[in-house]
């Protein structure tokens, strides 16, 4: 397929850049608009590091003006703008820069309570949806799902490296008054030594291994009748 001579299998779950990601996002937009048109719930939710491209700016516009209430994680380049009335008011973009690099992306959309989520390797920036080979993939276990949206939700959350863009393309922190600062990345470290605590508490209070049923390596050596090849 990358050489070009042969044709891409088809597939069932995955998809793939140049030749279907930006479609394919824009049929879950769409799938949006009509939920936020017929009076239901409808709500989108994503996590990416540059936002540039034209059309699906221009489809996430076509959401919020349709009423489809749409939060967005841009780390870097956002070339989407705010609070346009009748536009993007129903838009609002945060973005991170914390001790850690966020490179995760996350395409979440509500879909009448079914709550579709996808991950993916693709920024929404032309280079990547026309000129590169990426791979967009649903998250279908439970567990997994709900930790991915937890994480999304923290991130969103986050009230200490967070910068929320402005009808004026500028910046601006949020306001933390009367609320407890939350540092996403710092929640995420503590979580993860959290955990690897209690792993070792955990192993720590298994029965000792008997060293005796213990599994030994043994190297493989050469037969004695057999000549050294010097």
């Amino acid at each position: 397929m990358l050489s070009g001579f042969s044709e891409p299998a088809y597939f069932n779950k995955l998809v793939i850049a140049p030749l279907g990601i930006r479609d394919f996002l824009k049929e879950q937009i769409d799938a949006e608009i009509s939920e936020a048109k017929a009076g239901r719930p409808a709500e989108i939710r994503m996590k990416m590091n540059s936002l540039s491209d034209t059309e699906m700016i221009l489809a996430l516009y076509k959401a919020s003006a349709a009423g489809v209430k749409i939060h967005l994680l841009v780390r870097g380049i956002c070339n989407l703008k705010v609070g346009i009335p009748g536009v993007s008011e129903n838009i609002t973009v945060h973005s991170i820069v914390g001790r850690f690099l966020e490179h995760s992306r996350i395409y979440y959309f509500y879909a009448g309570g079914a709550e579709h989520l996808y991950l993916s390797s693709a920024d929404l920036m032309k280079r990547n949806l026309s000129r590169r080979v990426e791979l967009l993939f649903p998250i279908l276990q439970d567990d997994i799902h709900d930790q991915i949206c937890q994480i999304y939700q923290t991130l969103w959350d986050d009230n200490v490296k967070t910068r929320v863009l402005q009808p004026d393309n500028s910046w601006a922190r949020v306001d933390r008054r009367g609320v407890n600062p939350l540092n996403a990345q710092e929640t995420f470290l503590e979580q993860a030594a959290a955990k690897t605590a209690a792993q070792a508490a955990h192993k720590q209070q298994e029965a000792p291994v008997d060293p005796s049923s213990a599994r030994h390596f043994t190297p493989l050596t050469a037969p004695e009748d057999q000549e050294d090849d010097e």
